[in-house]
C-alpha cells in the first residue's frame, strides 16, 4: 500500500526481523512487558519521535486497551482498530455480555458484574452450577482463564487467572459463567467502516485448543450449515452496529452438538488465525483495516459478493514442549520454513523470526501461524502434513510432533471434534507418535536405508549391494511408558547407477523388515523403496509419500523427525545386537524428593518454608513464563529441607527449587 512503516521494540528484541524490516524502530525500554510493549508514555513518545500519522496495533498487548486509544485520539494520532467508546464496550467481557443480550444475541448464562472476591465467586458458581469458566474481563488469547468444579477449584483458579490477567492486560477483573461441556469454538470475522458498511465473513472452527489457547484453526466449519451460518454472521453484525464498531473484530460463540450458538466474547482487534479467513475470501484484513481507519469504504460493501473458495487450516507452531504445554527458549540453531507444494501460495508462513533468532522468555512462544489452502477439506489437511514435514526447527523444543498427530488424526479427519479434543485423546499429555504397523514399517525400512547410505559414505565405498541392520525404536506402549522396537532390516539396493549408491540424489532398495513385537503384529514384510537424499540436507523424500528430516548422527545411530516426532534411532550390526545383553543398565536418578521448575521463569510466590510438612500434591511454588503462570505441587508427602527461591527469582529448566527430605 506504499505506507512507510514504524516498528517499537523492547530489549528483548532489539535484533528481531521485524525491527530489521521496518522503515524505522524506536527501543520502548527492557524486556518486562509492564516496562516496554505496556508502557504507554514510552509508546507515545516513539509516536511523537518519529511522526507516525497511524498506529496499528498487532494481536496483543495495547490491541485491546480503549484509554490508548483515547490518547491517540488526543494527541491526533489514528488508531487502526476500532473507536475507543466501541473498544471500551465490547472489549470488556462483562459490559459486551450485557450489550449482547440487548442486542439480541444468544448468551451464556453467567454474572453480569465485576467478582469481588474469592468467597463471591464461589457463591456465584454455587447459584450457577458447576463446572464454570473464570476468565478475565478484558483480553484474551487463553489468558487468564480457568475451568472449576469445586469451590476450592473456584478458589485456586480466581487468584491464578487474576494475576495472569493482571500480568497479561493490566487488569486484573474475573468474570463468571456457565461453562458449556463438549461445546465447539467457532467465531464470526466482521468488518466495517466509518460509512455504515458492516459484512460478516464466514467463521473459523477454533476448536483444538491448550489451556483455552487455540492450536490449530480451519474455515469454515465441518459444523455448520448455511442456515446456522447466517443466523450467527447476521447475530455478529447486530452486535457490531449496536456499538457503532468500524474495522475488523471477531465474534466468538461456543456451539453445542445441536448447533445452538452463545455469545462468549468480541475480540475488537485482529486475530491470530486471520489468515484463513483471507484464504478462502480473498479478503486482506490489516488492508480492510487501514481502509476503515482511513475513512474509505471497504474494498466490498455488499454481503451477497462474500464467498467461500476451498479450504484452509492453521498450525499455531509454538516454542513448547508439546506434552505439558510448558514453554521452550533458547536459540534457533537450523530453521527453514516450508514452502508452496502443489499450487502457488497454498502454504503460508506468518513468522517474524529467522535462523539465529532467539526465543526468550519474556512473551508469547509461537514461533509461527502455518497455514495451507486447498480446494477441499482433505487437500488443505494433505498440505499441512506436508508442510509440517517440510518444517525444520532446531535450538528449541517445538510443538510440530502434536500438530502433526493432530492433523493425521482420523477423528480430526472427521471433523469430530470439540474443545476437549485434546484432552480426551491424549489423556496423559502427548508424548509423540504411537506408532502403527504401517509407520513403524515406513520408519524401519526408511532407517536402514539411510543407514546403508550413511556406511557408504563413511566406509568411501559405495559398491556395497546388501546388508542387515538391527534397528532399536522408541514406541509408545499402552500405558504411556517408552519401549524398544525391534526390527530387524534387510536391504538389496536394486539396479541403479552401475549398482554403486548415489549419496547425493536417489536410491532404490528391496527391503525386509521383520520383528518379534507382538503389539504391532509386524511380522514380515518386503517391499521395494525409494529416497531421495542429499546427504548434506535434512530432507529425506520417502516413496510412501512422507518427507523424514534427518536431524543428528548418534553415538548407535541417528535422530529424525518422522510423522512430525522425533525417534532416536539406534543401529546395530548382529553381532552387536548379540553384545548388548551383557550391558549394564546405567542408574536412574531419584526426583521424588525434588521439585524442580518445568520451564525457564520467574518465580511468582513460594508456598512454604523449611521444616514446614507438606501433603502430596500441595501446592509449594508458582512459576510463571511468557506470561502463564504454573502451581508447582509436592511430588510427594514429607517434610521441606531446603527451599533454593524466593519471589523474583530467575529459574532455568530442571533447576531444582525445593528439597523435601529424605524418607525414613
Amino acid at each position: 500500500m506504499g505506507i512507510k512503516t514504524v516498528a517499537v521494540y523492547s530489549d528483548a528484541d532489539a535484533n528481531s526481523l521485524f525491527v530489521r524490516e521496518a522503515d524505522e524502530a524506536y527501543r520502548v525500554g527492557p524486556a518486562p512487558t509492564s516496562q516496554s510493549y505496556l508502557n504507554v508514555d514510552a509508546i507515545m513518545d516513539a509516536i511523537k519521535q518519529s511522526g507516525a500519522q497511524a498506529v496499528h496495533p498487532g494481536y496483543g498487548f495495547l490491541s485491546e486497551n480503549a484509554s490508548f486509544v483515547k490518547q491517540l485520539d488526543d494527541a491526533g494520532v489514528s488508531f487502526i482498530g476500532p473507536k475507543e467508546y466501541a473498544m471500551a464496550a465490547m472489549g470488556d467481557k462483562i459490559q459486551s455480555k450485557i450489550i449482547a443480550k440487548q442486542a439480541g444475541v444468544n448468551t451464556i448464562p453467567g454474572y453480569d458484574g465485576v467478582v469481588r472476591d474469592a468467597e463471591h465467586a464461589v457463591e456465584i458458581a454455587e447459584e450457577i452450577g458447576y463446572p464454570v469458566m473464570l476468565k478475565a474481563s478484558a483480553g484474551g488469547g487463553g489468558k487468564g482463564m480457568r475451568i472449576a468444579h469445586t469451590a476450592q477449584e473456584v478458589r485456586e483458579g480466581l487468584k491464578l487467572a487474576s494475576d495472569e490477567a493482571q500480568s497479561s492486560f493490566g487488569d486484573s477483573r474475573i468474570l463468571v459463567e456457565k461453562f458449556i461441556e463438549q461445546p465447539r469454538h467457532i467465531e464470526i470475522q466482521i468488518i466495517a467502516d466509518n460509512k455504515g458498511n458492516v459484512l460478516w465473513l464466514p467463521e473459523r472452527e477454533c476448536s483444538i485448543q491448550r489451556r483455552n489457547q487455540k492450536v490449530i484453526e480451519e474455515a469454515p466449519s465441518t459444523h455448520l450449515d448455511a442456515d446456522t451460518r447466517r443466523r450467527m454472521g447476521e447475530q455478529a453484525v447486530a452486535l457490531a452496529r449496536n456499538v457503532g464498531y468500524n474495522s475488523a473484530g471477531t465474534v466468538e460463540f461456543l456451539v453445542d452438538k445441536h448447533r445452538n450458538f452463545y455469545f462468549l466474547e468480541m475480540n475488537t482487534r485482529l486475530q491470530v488465525e486471520h489468515p484463513i479467513t483471507e484464504y478462502i475470501t480473498g479478503f486482506d484484513l490489516v488492508e480492510e483495516m487501514i481502509r476503515s481507519a482511513a475513512g474509505l469504504p471497504l474494498t466490498t460493501v455488499s454481503q451477497d459478493d462474500v464467498r467461500i473458495d476451498g479450504w484452509a487450516i492453521e498450525s499455531r507452531v509454538y516454542a513448547e514442549d508439546p506434552e505439558k504445554y510448558l514453554p521452550s527458549i533458547g536459540t534457533l540453531s537450523r530453521y527453514q520454513e516450508p514452502k508452496s507444494w502443489k499450487q502457488a501460495n497454498d502454504v503460508r508462513c506468518d513468522s517474524g523470526i529467522t535462523e539465529g533468532s532467539e526465543i526468550s522468555m519474556y512473551y508469547d512462544p509461537m514461533i509461527c501461524k502455518l497455514s495451507t489452502h486447498g480446494s477441499t477439506r482433505d487437500q488443505a489437511i494433505a498440505t499441512m502434513e506436508h508442510a509440517l514435514d517440510r518444517y525444520l526447527i532446531k535450538g528449541v523444543t517445538h510443538n510440530i510432533p502434536l500438530l502433526r498427530d493432530v492433523i493425521s488424526n482420523q477423528d480430526f479427519a472427521a471433523g469430530r471434534i470439540t474443545t476437549g479434543f485434546l484432552a480426551e485423546h491424549y489423556p496423559g499429555g502427548f508424548k509423540g507418535h504411537r506408532l502403527t504397523k504401517d509407520s513403524a514399517f515406513q520408519l524401519a525400512a526408511t532407517s536402514g536405508a539411510l543407514q546403508f547410505i550413511r556406511q557408504a559414505r563413511e566406509t568411501n565405498d559405495t559398491s556395497k549391494t546388501s546388508e542387515k541392520y538391527v534397528l532399536l525404536i522408541p514406541q509408545l506402549a499402552d500405558d504411556g511408558m517408552v519401549t524398544k522396537l525391534e526390527a530387524n532390516v534387510s536391504l538389496e539396493l536394486m539396479a541403479s547407477n552401475n549398482h554403486a549408491v548415489d549419496l547425493n540424489g536417489s536410491n532404490r532398495f528391496r527391503v525386509t523388515v521383520s520383528s518379534g513385537s507382538q503389539t504391532l503384529g509386524l511380522g514380515s514384510r518386503t517391499e521395494e523403496i525409494s529416497l531421495q537424499w542429499t546427504m548434506d540436507h535434512p530432507f529425506v523424500e520417502t516413496s510412501f509419500g512422507t518427507t523424514l528430516q534427518y536431524l543428528d548422527p548418534l553415538a548407535l545411530g541417528f535422530r529424525v523427525q518422522f510423522m512430525g516426532t522425533k525417534f532416536d534411532i539406534d543401529v546395530l550390526s548382529p553381532k552387536q545386537r548379540d553384545l548388548m545383553q551383557y550391558m549394564k543398565e546405567k542408574e536412574k536418578l531419584d526426583t521424588s524428593k525434588l521439585v524442580l521448575s518445568p520451564m525457564p521463569g520467574t518465580i511468582v510466590s513460594v508456598a512454604v518454608k523449611q521444616g514446614d510438612v507438606v501433603a502430596e500434591g500441595a501446592e509449594v511454588a508458582v512459576v510463571e513464563a511468557m506470561k502463564m503462570q504454573n502451581v508447582l505441587r509436592a511430588p510427594r508427602a514429607g517434610t521441606i529441607k531446603t527451599v533454593h527461591v524466593k519471589p523474583g527469582s530467575t529459574v532455568s529448566g530442571e533447576d531444582i527449587l525445593i528439597e523435601l527430605e529424605d524418607e525414613e
